[in-house]
């Protein structure tokens, strides 16, 4: 039998939930650290660190929110434009066959971070949903987070979304 290694994962379903929130300001930390790929005044995209695949992006604003009634229409519509742009840079740069765009508002709906809006961009090819997740809980990533990061960054350095 063919062993397949996924330890960032193990990471994630033993560690307790963060104290706190891993979209907002952390003195001192580098961007590179925090997987963070694009801030400017309003927005950031950072790349998940527990993806449901490589190049999953999480978007949001950078004012602590949990809802999207509760942005402005300045942040929706940079938001928006950044989600564009976005996928936009997965389709150059990993050439999905499709891709999901979503967010998860509340507990009940799914989200694993409730206090913060942010939006899921996830690239997907046929055949990325198989049986590690269901009879293993493990999911199978053919990039490392750091080679996913080196590979989107330059895109994302080219942005300018005012």
């Amino acid at each position: 039998m063919r062993q397949i290694w996924a330890p960032w994962r193990m990471e994630y379903i033993k560690s307790p939930p963060p104290e706190e929130c891993i979209f907002c300001d952390k003195p001192g930390e580098e961007p590179r650290e925090l997987l963070i790929l694009y801030r400017d005044d309003l927005i950031g995209v950072m790349l998940n660190r527990y993806p449901y695949s490589n190049g999953h992006l999480l978007i949001y604003p950078l004012r602590h929110t949990p809802t999207v009634e509760d942005i402005s229409r300045e942040e929706g519509s940079r938001l928006f434009t950044l989600i564009q742009d976005s996928t936009a840079i997965l389709k150059e740069a990993y050439r999905p066959e499709g891709l999901n765009v979503g967010m998860n508002m509340g507990r009940s709906a799914g989200a694993g971070i409730e206090d913060h809006l942010h939006f899921h961009v996830v690239p997907r090819w046929p055949g990325d949903v198989n049986f590690m997740p269901l009879l293993a809980e493990t999911k199978v990533m053919p990039e490392h987070l750091d080679d996913s990061y080196k590979a989107l960054s330059p895109f994302f350095q080219k942005l300018s979304i005012t």
